[in-house]
């Protein structure tokens, strides 16, 4: 076999990735690509930064909710692992960027296993960057759709054992389900891990700034993903319908959780000003601290929950 022609099995993986990126729909903004442009990823197309750009314009601030939306699950699942927790499932995954779960968690118990769940095409593109372990430790991903609950948890099962404890994390998903579908999901879900799991949620809200909430998504909508806003109680009710105990401080917007252990992104500190002067807007809230927010700024829940 000459040596520029590629073995059989390069050829097939060759086929299947392009296979994959053919589904992947660049004209239309993916809510899990547009979250990549406020934090900074490289892994989004045009329509994304369209639709992050119009969200930016109309809540010039917006960019806080996002940032602290993952820091607050880098909390949540640091608290987890500080706890003993050694298994996570990560529902809603997104695309690889700082501060994977797998990373935050081993870098704490270097054993933990960690399975992300995903339907995006480009996600799955990107999830060998999700699948670097440490040697101690395992990764899995999963491409199916929260919808689906009994299919991630049989495919779960390949890397977890559902009968020890389980941090379930579902960040920033749920609002693209209605409620109809979403309580009976989460419980579905919760009702097959052990006691002594956790519920890792947020969610955007009703009533929290919700002008600019309005605002933002209305701007979503129009580029084709409708999100459900849920109020404080209704938020509360993943947690209160499934007999979980609430860990403080209770339901809160995302950067009222533990704000003492907030970490911002490395590039936000001392940033090159010449550099940052020349980004258009979009790009310089990446280089923007985030330790300056108000109550006005964010306009997602949080909550994290044991089950006892």
């Amino acid at each position: 076999m000459s040596s520029d022609t590629p073995a059989p099995d390069s050829t097939a993986a060759l086929d299947a990735t392009e296979e994959l990126r053919k589904r992947i729909d660049t004209t239309k903004a993916h809510p899990a690509r547009v979250y990549d442009v406020f934090l900074g990823g490289k892994d989004n197309y045009p329509a994304d930064r369209e639709a992050a750009a119009m969200a930016l314009a109309a809540n010039p601030r917006g960019y806080l909710t996002v940032r602290h939306n993952r820091d607050f699950v880098r909390r949540a699942v640091t608290l987890a692992a500080k706890e003993g927790i050694r298994q996570f499932l990560d529902v809603g995954t997104g695309l690889p960027t700082q501060q994977n779960v797998h990373e935050t968690v081993q870098a704490i118990a270097p054993d933990a296993r960690v399975v992300y769940v995903d339907n995006d095409p480009v996600v799955l593109v990107h999830a060998q960057a999700l699948l670097t372990s440490g040697p101690e430790g395992r990764t899995d991903y999963i491409e199916a759709d929260l919808r689906d609950p009994a299919k991630i948890l049989e495919a779960a099962r390949r890397t977890l054992d559902l009968d020890r404890p389980v941090a379930l994390v579902l960040a920033a998903v749920l609002h693209f389900i209605e409620d109809e579908e979403a309580y009976p999901i989460v419980r579905q879900l919760l009702d097959a891990l052990a006691p002594g799991s956790y519920l890792v949620l947020s969610n955007v809200s009703s009533d929290l700034n919700t002008e600019q909430v309005g605002q933002v998504t209305k701007a979503f909508k129009e580029r084709g993903f409708a999100m459900v806003r849920r109020s404080h109680a209704q938020v509360g009710r993943f947690v209160t319908d499934n007999g979980l105990e609430m860990l403080d401080p209770g339901t809160v917007a995302v950067h009222r959780w533990r704000p003492e252990q907030v970490v911002d992104l490395p590039e936000s500190r001392n940033p090159d000003a010449e550099f940052v002067a020349g980004l258009d807007e979009l790009d310089r809230t990446r280089y923007r601290g985030i330790n300056d927010v108000t109550d006005a700024d964010v306009s997602v829940y949080g909550v994290m929950a044991r089950k006892p």
